[in-house]
């Protein structure tokens, strides 16, 4: 499989070394699945438990893997905000997951998720993924990681935000906005899978069977 190419400026190799993980490394969901663990309650910024079914969309669903101490995902919150809150207007359902576990980062805790929807304009929920059992089913490995579902249900696109993360105004390969496009056209995005690339989920220790 191939994937799109990404730019990336040189001062950013060291965090790259240190965190940076690629989607490919551990198989994610495939094209065509549907979300796992669609029934399970997250609780939201707002006190409220939401799933993935119950925000899903009649024209598609999109979930982000994301979180608040990240230096990717914090390159990349504004637009993914901004991206959440335009098509969640326009019939396709959002959710923001942040699964990693805050005693790792304290920056991740409810609290702290809470300030940065407040600061980004969320109009979309950001829930807590608990266990990072949601993650571990998608197989999500990095944030920020996105998921779009069409409105059959099926994963249709899987992967990064865009090209560069660093500069937008330089910004060639809109990945998702493209992707999202597709759905809401009925059609499949013209690049499916693009490389996730971010700092690594810092997942919570499962609880004993």
């Amino acid at each position: 499989m191939t994937f799109p190419s990404l730019r990336f400026p040189s001062a950013a190799a060291a965090l790259m070394l240190c965190t940076l993980t690629a989607s490919a490394v551990r198989a994610g969901l495939p094209l065509g699945a549907a979300a796992p663990l669609a029934s399970t309650k997250m609780k939201n910024v707002d006190g409220k438990a939401l799933s993935i079914a119950d925000v899903a969309g009649k024209k598609g669903t999109l979930v982000v893997f994301t979180c608040n101490h990240c230096p990717f995902a914090k390159a990349w919150q504004q637009r993914i905000a901004e991206l959440g809150n335009t098509y969640s207007a326009r019939g396709i359902g959002v959710i923001l997951v942040n699964s990693n576990d805050p005693a790792a980062h304290p920056e991740d805790g409810a609290a702290e998720m809470q300030a940065r929807a407040k600061a980004l304009g969320l109009k979309v929920p950001y829930v807590v993924d608990e266990t990072s059992d949601v993650a571990r089913a998608f197989g999500a490995t990095v944030t920020p990681e996105a998921f779009v579902f069409g409105a059959d249900g099926k994963l249709a696109y899987h992967g990064a935000i865009d090209d560069n993360r660093a500069e937008p105004d330089k910004v060639q390969k809109r990945y998702l906005k493209d992707a999202l496009e597709a759905v809401l056209a009925g059609k499949a995005p013209a690049a499916p899978e693009t490389k996730s690339l971010g700092c690594g989920i810092k997942y919570r220790t499962p609880h004993p069977k």
